[in-house]
Formats: C-alpha cells, sequence, structure tokens
C-alpha cells in the first residue's frame, strides 16, 4: 500500500472525525498548571499531559485512528509501521486492541524501555542500523510489498495527523481560547493537527513549534520555505531524530505555524527534570521540548495564556545518571 498522496492534506473536520473514531479507545489526558511556573514565566500556563495517554504518549490518537478505519480485508493482512519507539507502541497497542498483525521497523539504539513494550503489546520488530545510513522508509515498503501490509507512517498520513489534533482539540475545549499553543516538533504530525486545531477553536492563538537545537530541519525549512533535511541528529531527543517534515505536514506548518524555536540538550533537560521534580510529571526528552522554550525563555509568554503539550513520558530510567551528568546535581530550583 503506498504512502498517502500528498495532495490529501487533512482539515479540522478530519480532527473531528479523528475524536469521535478514538473516545472510546484513547484517554482525555488531564491538564495541569502551577502556580510556580505562572510565576516564573509571568503567564498562565497549561500544560497538556500526553505522557498520560495510552502507550504513554500522544501518538496512541493516531494510530488509532489510522488503524480502526481501514478495509476488513487489511485489517486481516496487517500493517508496517516505521519509528524509533512512541509510534511504534502506539501502532503496537492499537493493533493488539484492534487484533490487527502488526510489523514495526525500529532502529537498532532506539531506547530499550520502547523497544521491550513494543514487544509486550505484541508486534514484531524488524531492526535496523541508522548509523549505517539504512533507510527505515524503505525498509517498510519493502516488507509492505512482500507481505501486503498497509504502510501506516508515524507523521505523513492524514489519519496520523488528524488523531495527532485532537490533543489541542482537547486542550482547547477544557481550558478555552489560548494566546498561544507551544508544540514539541519531530516530523510534524502533532504540530500539524495542533495547528488545525487551533485555527478552528482559537483563531488568534498563535501556535509554535519546537525542535532540538541538533535537529532544527523543520526550523530551516520553516525560515527558509523550502523543505530542509538532517541526518542522525545527535540528541537526547530520540523521537525528534526525524529526517525531515512530511509532504503532508510542511505546507500545514508553512500555513497555520506562527513561528518555530529551538533548545539545546542542556536547556531540554534541565526543563524535563524540573518537570520531574516540581510538577511530578515524568515526561521524556521529546516530551519537554515545549515546556523547555517556555522556561528557558526562548518565546516570549509574558501575559499570555499558554498551552505547551508535553507529548510523551516513555523514558529510558537507565539514561539518567548520564543525563545528570550533563546538567549536573538537582535542577528544580534553577527556574525558582
Amino acid at each position: 500500500m503506498p504512502p498517502p498522496s500528498p495532495l490529501r492534506l487533512p482539515t479540522f473536520d478530519d480532527i473531528e472525525r479523528a475524536a469521535r473514531q478514538i473516545r472510546a479507545a484513547a484517554h482525555r489526558t488531564p491538564v495541569v498548571t502551577s502556580t510556580t511556573v505562572n510565576a516564573r514565566t509571568h503567564a498562565q500556563v497549561f500544560f497538556k499531559c500526553e505522557n498520560f495517554q495510552r502507550a504513554g504518549a500522544f501518538k496512541f490518537r493516531g494510530a488509532y485512528n489510522a488503524l480502526s478505519q481501514l478495509a476488513p480485508d487489511q485489517r486481516r493482512r496487517g500493517v508496517v509501521a516505521f519509528s524509533s519507539g512512541n509510534h511504534a507502541q502506539a501502532v503496537g497497542l492499537a493493533g493488539q486492541l484492534l487484533d490487527i498483525p502488526r510489523v514495526i521497523v525500529m532502529p537498532d539504539d532506539s531506547p530499550a524501555v520502547k523497544r521491550a513494550a513494543t514487544s509486550d503489546y505484541g508486534a514484531e520488530i524488524v531492526l535496523y542500523d541508522r548509523m549505517a545510513n539504512e533507510d527505515r522508509e524503505a525498509i517498510g515498503l519493502q516488507l509492505a510489498d512482500d507481505r501486503g501490509l498497509a504502510v501506516i507512517p508515524p507523521y505523513n498520513h492524514p489519519e496520523i495527523i488528524a488523531g495527532a489534533g485532537t490533543a489541542a482539540r482537547e486542550l482547547l475545549e477544557d481550558v478555552g481560547p489560548l494566546d498561544l499553543i507551544l508544540v514539541p516538533c519531530g516530523g510534524g504530525g502533532l504540530l500539524s493537527g495542533t495547528a488545525l486545531s487551533a485555527r478552528a477553536l482559537a483563531p488568534g492563538c498563535r501556535v509554535i513549534g519546537v525542535e532540538p537545537a541538533a535537529g532544527d530541519d523543520a526550523t530551516r525549512s520553516f525560515r527558509t520555505k523550502s523543505l530542509q533535511t538532517v541526518r542522525n541528529p545527535v540528541t537526547v531527543a530520540d523521537g525528534a531524530r526525524t529526517t525531515s517534515l512530511g509532504a503532508l505536514t510542511f505546507p500545514i506548518v508553512l500555513a497555520h505555524v506562527a513561528d518555530m524555536v529551538t533548545v539545546d540538550d542542556i536547556a531540554l533537560l534541565r526543563a524535563m527534570f524540573f518537570l520531574w521534580e516540581r510538577l511530578k510529571l515524568v515526561v521524556e526528552p521529546t516530551g519537554a521540548l515545549a515546556a523547555a522554550a517556555l522556561l528557558e525563555g526562548s518565546v516570549d509568554a509574558k501575559g499570555a495564556r499558554v498551552g505547551v503539550i508535553l507529548s510523551g513520558g516513555n523514558v529510558d530510567l537507565s539514561e539518567i545518571p548520564a543525563w545528570r551528568a550533563m546538567t549536573g546535581p538537582a535542577e528544580a530550583g534553577h527556574y525558582a
């Protein structure tokens, strides 16, 4: 099954349909506030906690939306996905719930916790070496051809983007109009879906994407208005190590996103540990990207009502000593 046509851009109507499609399966995740964060940023901040979503990340929304709409014969044959972890887990769990066979192409250096969870959900894992420049998409397409599988890419798919957009839809329903929403960005699925929801439900809201500094392809694409790439960026934000925006996400980002910013790994880890220690929210590095941009002052939020999407919480705890060595001792006081 070929990837979706780049001409079929999703709309807010697709997000509305996705919300109905996933309602019985996905969690309506909580929104958390903090007087400490509000005082630090001089803003009213609302954290949308997708770290509490099923499979530990927002990715479940899109995966379930896409898989649940497959035709019966395709459900029997199964699907193939490629992912460093969160999309892998999401497809693994969604396929388990829907009784759809699934094969997941994962890098051999993906976090062990994400590989273990994907396997526990019953998915078949095919490993590849990204440091040897093996192409995960090419591997997935070959498996699709060989086995008759439907390709479920991590972000460049209308139903994936629509499902991701339901997180911001819920946030705006729960807290009302916002002036600003900050969103982690890898391939741009969550950012695109958020921008579509914000445009429909809060037209005055500015949506800003946040990338790791080492993987700034979307930021460069946004600035130059031409698609830029990056290969194997070295960053703790493993969920944002994508090579580029997609044929679907790029035009949506250009049309509806107000700005893009980046944060370096030290700032990212500092914000992540702050969320752990002061808000008691366990998020993974990629999941803390948007919070880092806010807490580090990369975005001027003074006087604004700000939504911050915490995109996932699948943390590899074995990495904590190395991360602490990068940032120093406890970080909770840094933002006091």
